[in-house]
């Protein structure tokens, strides 16, 4: 109650003596120290879209192979401040102590990064396939201007080639955010000021190009991801990641998966593995019965646009 307490009001001393206020959205805690309900003192605050809730989240491994019965392979549990790149590793990690890790890992953005990429082809010899995010920058966002994938990169002599053809004046490793590495480049003014293609390169009237990049194997990785996700290949092999959100929805349906009737980490992830296990001896059952896997429902509405097609 005392931690409560401190994480949302404070004391204010003044002329008039000291009186208590609401902290303000600056001087409360992070996500992850702030406890999000006085019943469960590990459950945490998270917000997806126009969803906000209090507790933990679930993520669900399963197979995915056309001859077998897609089974869940591995549940991690974790608050619901946890972002979901951060358990990528740690799914990777519980499979390998099993033996169960997959030669291609599908999954969904929120899950792959460029650092992913290349850990999960280094340490676990996975090649995990998903869809990047994009390339915030206003010139890729637009697609009419130099990009940093537009800039030649030579890692060896730490240089970079703009499309105007001239080298870099710096290369600098850094933090990005203070935990993720990146490399800094930057043009010199006097290429920059008197060049002629500067309106696609930037948009400031004084200052030089700079672009940030990943370190080579990340970077690589990304440049490869990308290109990937162009593919019909791609687009075919991601089709097979829905099956996962059927399992969840089953969950959610039959077990009430976002609901357990517990508290603390210990006893909701006990809950999510016996939910796990139930629905994992269902099907199970039904390939024994020789029941075919269900397949993608099509609205009526859905249907009447491919008969009319």
């Amino acid at each position: 109650l005392r931690r409560v307490w401190v994480q949302n009001f404070l004391v204010e001393h003044g002329p008039a003596g000291a009186r208590v206020e609401w902290r303000t959205n600056d001087q409360v805690p992070p996500s992850g120290r702030y406890i999000g309900s006085p019943y469960d003192v590990e459950a945490r605050y998270a917000s997806k879209g126009a969803t906000v809730w209090s507790g933990y989240k679930v993520h669900l491994t399963e197979t995915c192979d056309e001859g077998t019965p897609n089974l869940i392979t591995n549940v991690e549990t974790t608050t619901a401040a946890v972002s979901d790149d951060a358990t990528t590793s740690i799914i990777h990690a519980a499979l390998a102590a099993r033996g169960l890790l997959p030669k291609i890992h599908i999954a969904d953005t929120g899950f792959v990064n460029a650092a992913l990429f290349v850990d999960a082809q280094e340490r676990y010899g996975v090649d995990l396939i998903g869809p990047t995010r994009g390339d915030r920058q206003w010139q890729a966002q637009a697609g009419a201007g130099f990009a940093a994938r537009d800039f030649a990169i030579d890692f060896v002599q730490q240089r970079a080639t703009c499309p105007a053809g001239k080298r870099s004046q710096s290369w600098t490793p850094a933090l990005a955010r203070g935990t993720t590495p990146v490399i800094k480049i930057k043009f010199a003014v006097s290429d920059c000021r008197a060049c002629p293609l500067r309106p696609q390169c930037t948009r400031a009237r004084t200052a030089r190009r700079a672009i940030t990049i990943r370190p080579e194997a990340q970077h690589e990785a990304l440049r490869v991801g990308r290109a990937r996700e162009q593919t019909a290949d791609f687009a075919a092999e991601y089709a097979r990641r829905a099956g996962v959100e059927g399992t969840i929805a089953q969950g959610v349906r039959s077990s009430r998966l976002r609901r357990t009737p517990y508290f603390g980490y210990a006893k909701t992830h006990l809950a999510h593995l016996m939910t796990a296990a139930a629905m994992n001896l269902a099907r199970l059952l039904r390939w024994l019965a020789d029941e075919p896997k269900a397949r993608t429902r099509h609205s009526a509405f859905a249907r009447l646009h491919q008969l009319a097609a």
